[in-house]
Parts: C-alpha cells; sequence; structure tokens
C-alpha cells in the first residue's frame, strides 16, 4: 500500500506541477460507463487542463481500438478471457460497479411498480411472453393495471459488455436461455426486436416507444427519466435497483473477500442484493507502443481513482473495495513502455526529481 501511496502522490504532484503535458487522453469502449468518463473528464480538464476524448462505442468495440493501441486506453463491462488477455498484450482492471436496470414504459405503471422475475424477463427476451397482461406478469402483479398491448422488446445492436451481463443473470436463472444463447456480447435476437446502438440508443428506444422494455445501466435511469422495475433476487425477495443494493451484491462477492476480480456480479445471494449488478473495466497494452499516450491515459485513470470517489456516487456506481482498488494499482506498475521501462517507476521517479 505504501508503493501505491507513492504512486498517487506523482501522478498528482506532476499534475499540479504541470509536468504533464496538457495532451488529449483518448479512450473508447463501454456506453454503460460512459457517463462516469465524461464526469471525470469534465473533473480532470478542470484540474489540469488534458481534455479526455472519449468514444462510447461499446464494450466489443473498444476492446479492438486498444488492442490495436489505438486509443490510450479501452472499457469494457466484460473483464476479458485471460487468453485474450495474454494473446494481446493486455492488462485489465476494474474502475467501478454498477447496476442493469430493466426499463419499461407502460401508461399508468410508475417507477419500480412493475415487478419481475428472472425466469419471466428471460422468457420476455426469448419472445416467448409477448403481451403486457400476459398471465404470467399479471400473477406477479395483481393490483397494477397492465395494459392490453404488445410487449415491444429493445435490445442492443451492438457489441455490449452490458448485453454480457444481462444474458449471464439471464442463464443463471433459465436453463432454457442458457441452452439457447449463453453469455455473449452479442446476442442473436428472435425476429421483430427493435434493436439499438449504444445505452443512448435503448434509453431512447424504450423512452419513446410505449409498451416498450429494455434494460440499460442504471446511470441512464435518472438521464433519460426511465420507469425501472422490480426484481426478485436469489434470495426470493423483490428488490428495487439502487447504489445499496449493488454494493451489497460487490460485499457478497469473490471481489470483497479476495480483491480478485475476473468473475460476474450476478444473482449474488443476499436478502438486498441487485441480482442484475456488473463491474466495468478499463484496459491497457502491457508494453505500449505509444507511452506518451498510454501515460497520459494512466494519468487520467490514476487521478480518477484518487479525486473521483464523489463523481462514482453522483453517477449511480460504487467505488471499488480498498482490496479491489490496491490490486489494480498492483497491475498499473507493471504496465512497461516499448523499451522495457516501467511507466508507473517513470512516474514515480519525476516526482522525486520534482520534490528535491
Amino acid at each position: 500500500m505504501k508503493y501505491i501511496y507513492f504512486l498517487l502522490l506523482a501522478t498528482v504532484a506532476l499534475v499540479q506541477a504541470g509536468l504533464a503535458s496538457a495532451q488529449t487522453v483518448t479512450g473508447a469502449g463501454s456506453s454503460a460507463a460512459a457517463p462516469i468518463y465524461r464526469s471525470w473528464a469534465k473533473a480532470y480538464a478542470k484540474a489540469t487542463g488534458s481534455a479526455v476524448d472519449y468514444d462510447p462505442v461499446g464494450s466489443s468495440a473498444g476492446m479492438k481500438k486498444i488492442q490495436q493501441q489505438a486509443v490510450g486506453f479501452g472499457a469494457t463491462d466484460v473483464y476479458p478471457a485471460e487468453k485474450d488477455l495474454l494473446e494481446h498484450g493486455l492488462l485489465a482492471l476494474p474502475v467501478a460497479i454498477t447496476g442493469i436496470s430493466p426499463i419499461v414504459n407502460l401508461p399508468k405503471v410508475s417507477n419500480a411498480q412493475l415487478r419481475l422475475t428472472g425466469e419471466v424477463l428471460s422468457r420476455i427476451f426469448m419472445g416467448e411472453i409477448t403481451r403486457w397482461n400476459a398471465a404470467d406478469i399479471t400473477a406477479l402483479n395483481p393490483d397494477l393495471p397492465l395494459p392490453d398491448l404488445p410487449i415491444k422488446v429493445v435490445v442492443r445492436a451492438d457489441g455490449s459488455g452490458t448485453t454480457y451481463n444481462f444474458a449471464d443473470y439471464l442463464g443463471k436463472v433459465s436453463p432454457q436461455w442458457k441452452k439457447t444463447y449463453g453469455a455473449k456480447t452479442s446476442i442473436a435476437w428472435p425476429a421483430g426486436m427493435l434493436a439499438f446502438k449504444g445505452s443512448d440508443g435503448v434509453a431512447k428506444g424504450v423512452r419513446d416507444t410505449v409498451g416498450a422494455i429494455g434494460y440499460v445501466d442504471h446511470g441512464y435511469v435518472a438521464e433519460y427519466g426511465l420507469t425501472t422495475v422490480q426484481m426478485k433476487n436469489a434470495d426470493g425477495i423483490y428488490v428495487k435497483p439502487s447504489i445499496d443494493a449493488f454494493k451489497a451484491a460487490l460485499a457478497n462477492s469473490d471481489w470483497s473477500a479476495t480483491g480478485v476480480f475476473n468473475s460476474t456480479l450476478t444473482q449474488r445471494p443476499g436478502k438486498s442484493v441487485w441480482p442484475i449488478t456488473m463491474g466495468t473495466f478499463v484496459v491497457f497494452p502491457k508494453v505500449t507502443q505509444n507511452p506518451d499516450q498510454t501515460a497520459q491515459a494512466l494519468r487520467f485513470i490514476l487521478w480518477s481513482f484518487l479525486n473521483g470517489d464523489t463523481l462514482v456516487q453522483e453517477n449511480n456506481f460504487v467505488r471499488l473495495p480498498d482490496r479491489v482498488q490496491a490490486s489494480a494499482f498492483k497491475i498499473i506498475t507493471s504496465i512497461r513502455d516499448n523499451q522495457g521501462k516501467p511507466l508507473g517507476m517513470s512516474l514515480i521517479s519525476s516526482f522525486n526529481r520534482s520534490s528535491q
């Protein structure tokens, strides 16, 4: 932890002393995480004068860009397979925790009134339940005025970490979903579903379509004025999506217990747990061919870890536990330039020289 402390001090000192040139930080990937990167970017620019150009192209596209080292960092809501990290020479570390919210647009149904189970949700997204007043839904909501309307299912058209975690959850509650679709970033959705690119596209699609249901990162709910649902969790309790419910999922996971963060956070046990919780990650090259580009991105992420806790919560995300953050910093120190020099050590050396 002492090493991490000095690494953070080095980064902040470099920024404050103006030793980090005011270049544009580039990143691309997760649209679910876009709200937090936008907030961090605004605060970082104000503090340092360095702009951040983050492109929310989706997790799959972001991974392709960082594999090509076309950006300073990639962003994904799926921890990459170890074989892919090795093959492409990448390192991944978590940034924050969030949750996926099923969202609906139904007349006379207010926020978090509708109750759904994972099994019913899976059948809706498999195209098996097609009307809002179907018996399976009304049985869960006997006091709600469910309309006699067709269900218009809104899904992601692009490769998406949100889709992966959503599908991972559905596979844990529905054997049929697991057999048919599994957990993937891209799903061959049934015919007739409305597909949009990005979390913004799904949010707008549901907001503008009466009778719609979709899924987005919870950070988009307040931004677009969306209507969420209650979900039955692994303990059989109906819960609403919230920061506290995401924290409960995190607390009942390997992340908090061991500091290891390569497992999903869906369908964790606990009475107050939100069942569709997920982590979001930043990805760097292990050996960078563009040291200046990577160093700029590292400074931004390190600065955000040190200064961005308030912004994390304001955007309906959950900060990393100290044990996980320590593991993340350890990974950062292993990033090297194309001459084999650790970039983290370079920051510390610069800090020491500037202090003399």
